[in-house]
Parts: C-alpha cells; structure tokens; sequence
C-alpha cells in the first residue's frame, strides 16, 4: 500500500485528471474524455459565472485527452511528463519506440543545456587583506599587504572555453601583478587541451593537455615556458579514483625545481580529508587537513603543514549562514606567528582577513588566543545566534505555513467550483441507483489520515479536523457508473481526479467511504494511492 505522496509513480497527473490507469486502453480514455465533456462543456451552462468555470476545466480535461488518446504524445508523458511534451520534440513515423523517444528527448535536453552554457558566464574572486596586530603596536599601521585574484569564464561553444583572469598583490613599499589567459578545446569526451599564457611577474606561456584513461583514471601533462629566464618546466599528473569516496594522485615535475609529489582525498557526506608529500631538489613539505561536518550547516577543520619552509597547525569551524554564503573563523600557530584568520565565502567570491597577532609563539599567550575567541563563540552562540536562528525559522515556518495555507484554499474553492458542476449528474445517478436499491455513496471524506481516525473515532468532526480534510461525496456518486459499481485505481492519486484536491500537502492522506447497497450499510478506509472498488461484502458494517 502507499499512503503518501511521495510513494506514487511519476507523470500520472493526467490520468488521476480522467480517473484513469496508466494501463487504460484508448476506449477507457475514450469513454473517461465522454463523460467528463458532458459535464463541463461550456455550452451546456448560461450563466458567465457557470461558463467560466466550466472552461476552465473543460480546458483542462481536452488536453489530457489530446495527449493521451495519442500514442506517441501518451509514451512522451509516461516518461517525461508534461516537460517532455512541451519540450519541442518533433513528433513523426520514425519515432515509434520509447527507447527512441527517450534518445532523441535527451538530445533535445543536451542542446537546451549546451545553448544555455554558451550564454552563461562564470566568475570567481578572492580579496585577502593581511592585518597584523605587532605592526599596528610599533606604530607603522595595521595594514601589513594585501592581494586580489580575479577569474572570469566564459563557455565560448560546446567544446570552447575562455579563462581571464589576474592577480595584484601588495606587501608594504612593494607590489605587482599578474594577469593570465586560458583557452580550453574539448578534443573529444575523453581528452581536452588547453593554451595557458600569463604576463607579469610571473610570465608564461604553456600547453595542457588532459585525457580519460579509463572510468576511473585520469592523466594530465603540461608544458610551460618562463618568459623572465626563459626555463621550460615539464610536469605529469596521474588520477586514480580509489573508491566511490575516495582517490589518488601522483604528480612529477621536471625543471629547475625538480619534485615528485603523492596526495590522497577522500570525501563522503560527513567529512573530507586531503594529504599530500612533496619532496623537490631543495624543498620538501607534507600537509594534511580533516573537515567535519557537523550539521548541513556548520563544519570544523583541523589541518597542519610541515617542510622546509613551513610549520603550523590550523583549527576552526564554520557556518553556513545563507544559501550561498559560509563564514569561518580559524586560529594559526606556527613558525610564522599566532594567527586568526577570518573568511567569508559566497558563490565563487572569498574574502579572506588573516590578522597576525604574535611574532612570538608565547605559550601563555598562545592558549589565550585560541580559549578566549572559542569561548566568546559559544557564550554568543547560545544566548545570541541560536536564539535568533530559531526565531528566523520559526518566521519561515510560519510564512511557509501562511503561503500553504493560500495555496490549500485556491486548491479548495477550485475543487469547490468544479463540484458544483457535477452536483445535477451526481443527484440524478444517485437516484437512479436509490431506485433499484444499488450503490449510493452516503458520505466521502478525504484528507489527513490522522484527522480522518480521529473524526471516526470521535463520530464527529471539528474545526481541526475539517480543516484538513475535504467532503467528496458528490464526486464519488458522479463516478458511479451504470451497473452500480465505482472504481479508483491503483497507483493514481486521489487528490487529482476533478472535484478533489490535496487539502493538507505533505501529509499521509487517506480516503473513507460510507455507502449503502441492497439496503446494507458498507464503511472502508483506503491509502492515497490504494485501489478502491466497490461495493464489497468485506466493508459491510
């Protein structure tokens, strides 16, 4: 059985529409599209108010019939649904499989994408400003540098890329930039290459090239040319994928700075992990980092570097305060000094504030650095941001539940509107069948399932209760058919067929029927997508 939403199969909208299986043949179709038309044609009813409705939703039942009483259009929905039919797929005799209609509607769907690439322009860019608190004290400022790198790209065509970028940097009295361009040419779905060139302290020019070995390895090769000396260095990076979360990489270099270097990552929804060993001609350097993520959306890290040139430990955490937007704060000691380091991140834009508070690596001082910041966040954390991120949500909540609630009315007076034609066939079935002492429908509720227990169990039912659930008993009597039988059929959400509607979204929801047949009184509880056929012997009271 399946008792809520998210349990039905997909695309069947229309025929919950028509109170069709997917399975229906053309002549159910057909027959479904007759009945519905004679009710809501528009030129059955005078009145503007009555013709307005019933266009409205004699609209509604003419597309659903357009659609599927058409094979092909009817295997397009059954796959894509209503997407796939709009999508400006050219219907003909060639396409008459679903494998088929399926290739060509991904083609249709890479060309939308690619067409979208192509207009679609991506940007990236970090500011860093180096603060340093021993340099304000000697009376010199505290700005110690500061450095900009910026990137933008664009997707030129299906295999061309452009990447303009540049960076500037200043460090007190001194200062200089660079500024680079990259194009990149997709050879095949395998192999890529790309044209690299900078200008600047650091010019170059170079060629990458990148090709798939296999589903799980990777290989790049590069080859670049110092425009100040005129050294060329040659490197060559291998990939491996080790497992689904994690994998390798091996990468040499040949040039005056001679290095081989092996890394390792690993990532899983919990935490990401790096490490990498480089030893070269006249360096060598190992580092590491761990990230946890704690909730979706706070992290910490911790991560260390050791080498020639560096020494420090790094911890910290973060939080994601928007959508798009994360802030870390992150304390650092080392042979460079006592260090925190403040980053916003939003989209492909950092801004990174690193703020040197010690040459020295003072224990004393050390400790305070980190324990008197961690505190101050957590004192802050419970009696300043928890309470204002729970009232924030409890705020959305409230608007989401407002915005529910408008669009749960709409969905009721349109299920209203379209009862009220119904009302004069449902009457006259209902008759018909009193008359032979067949199947009338004496009362149908759907909605909440809870609500629905708890106004069978209490035999009544309150303003909570039918606030989430809907009256559909004139429906059910319309549905009715000449021999005295309804059916709802399996797999079809209740909450689609015309004069229904889902009073209560995101809810388990059920239906209950009370009906009469052969002067016996019948009761039955069914699921949301269960199938109901009655009358039963097994529902008697």
């Amino acid at each position: 059985m399946k008792d809520n939403d998210a349990a039905g199969p997909p695309h069947t909208e229309l025929y919950e529409l028509l109170n069709l299986s997917p399975e229906a043949s053309d002549e159910e179709i057909r027959k479904a599209y007759r009945q519905w038309a004679q009710v809501y044609h528009p030129d059955k009813y005078q009145a503007s108010h009555m013709k307005e409705i019933a266009t409205e939703n004699f609209q509604r039942i003419c597309q659903a019939y357009e659609i599927l009483s058409d094979e092909t259009k009817r295997q397009i929905y059954d796959i894509y649904g209503m997407e796939g039919v709009t999508s400006g797929l050219e219907l003909g005799p060639n396409l008459t499989k679903v494998e088929e209609i399926k290739a060509e509607l991904e083609k249709l769907k890479r060309r939308a994408q690619q067409e979208k690439m192509s207009a679609h322009f991506g940007t990236s860019g970090t500011i860093m400003a180096n603060l340093s608190v021993p340099q304000f004290l000697e009376g010199d400022g505290i700005m110690g540098g500061m450095a900009m790198v910026t990137q933008v790209q664009s997707q030129l065509s299906k295999n061309n890329a452009l990447a303009i970028g540049g960076n500037m940097q200043v460090n007190e009295n001194s200062g200089g930039g660079v500024a680079s361009a990259v194009f990149r040419h997709q050879i095949s779905s395998a192999s890529s290459i790309e044209f690299i060139g900078s200008t600047g302290l650091r010019g170059i020019i170079g060629v990458q090239t990148t090709r798939h070995l296999s589903s799980h390895s990777t290989a790049t090769m590069t080859i670049a040319k110092s425009l100040q000396d005129g050294s060329i260095n040659l490197s060559n990076a291998w990939t491996r994928q080790l497992s689904d979360t994690a994998s390798g990489n091996i990468e040499l270099i040949l040039g005056p700075e001679s290095a081989i270097g092996v890394g390792w990552q690993k990532k899983d929804e919990k935490m990401s992990a790096a490490g990498e060993v480089k030893i070269g001609t006249s360096s060598f350097g190992v580092q590491a980092h761990y990230n946890h993520r704690f909730s979706p959306k706070s992290h910490g890290l911790i991560a260390g570097r050791i080498g020639s040139t560096a020494l420090e430990v790094e911890v910290g955490g973060g939080r994601k305060v928007s959508e798009f937007g994360t802030i870390r704060a992150l304390y650092t000691i080392g042979i460079r000094g006592i260090f925190w380091k403040f980053e916003f991140h939003r989209g492909g834009q950092k801004l990174i504030v690193p703020i040197l508070l010690s040459r020295d690596l003072n224990p004393v001082f050390a400790t305070g650095a980190f324990a008197i910041p961690t505190s101050i966040y957590f004192i802050l954390k419970k009696f300043l941001f928890k309470p204002y991120f729970l009232k924030r949500e409890k705020q959305r909540a409230l608007e989401t539940a407002e915005m529910t609630a408008t669009q749960v009315q709409k969905a009721r007076e349109a299920a209203a509107k379209a009862q009220q034609l119904l009302e004069n066939v449902a009457n006259r079935k209902r008759n018909k069948q009193q008359e032979t002492d067949g199947l009338v429908i004496t009362k149908a509720v759907y909605g909440n399932s809870k609500a629905l227990r708890k106004g069978y169990e209490l035999g009544e039912a309150n303003d909570e209760i039918a606030s989430q659930v809907l009256d559909v008993t004139l429906p059910l009597n319309f549905l009715v058919n000449d021999s005295g039988q309804l059916k709802l059929h399996d797999g079809i959400k209740k909450s689609g067929i015309m004069g229904f509607c889902d009073p209560c979204p995101g809810e388990p929801k059920q239906l209950y029927v009370e009906y009469t047949y052969r002067g016996e009184r019948f009761e039955v509880f069914v699921d949301d997508y269960e199938e109901l056929i009655i009358p039963q012997m097994a529902h008697r009271i």
